[in-house]
């Protein structure tokens, strides 16, 4: 994504969205972790913390704005939609206000329920 600035031009690549994405859906509370974002295998398994970009996707939807699509495990006994909305407001705020980029959507895929 390029963005135009005064004296040039500054770009951010979908990795770094991808990133911030990853770490502020896990300061959110009742998530256990992030899933992979794709399950080839149908078993759903914890990522690391160096490993919280594979759970998510982000889909550049124009110059301006991208979407973003995460795969969350949630801690049993929460509220699911509760703890989306939350994700919801986080991510967006998070990646809209360190990359000055649009966030159109933001997705969650609950892949799985955990204990603590």
């Amino acid at each position: 994504m390029r963005i135009d600035l005064e004296k040039g031009f500054l770009d951010i690549t979908t990795d770094v969205i991808t990133t911030i994405s990853g770490y502020a859906t896990t300061e959110c509370f009742g998530v256990k972790g992030m899933a992979p974002a794709s399950v080839g295998d149908g078993i759903v398994r914890l990522l690391r913390k160096e490993s919280l970009s594979r759970g998510v996707r982000v889909t550049a939807e124009d110059n301006e704005s991208v979407t973003i699509e995460l795969h969350i495990i949630v801690r049993h006994g929460v509220n699911i939609s509760t703890v989306c909305r939350s994700i919801m407001d986080r991510v967006r705020y998070v990646v809209e206000n360190l990359t000055g980029i649009k966030v159109k959507n933001v997705d969650i895929c609950v892949d799985s329920i955990m204990n603590d």
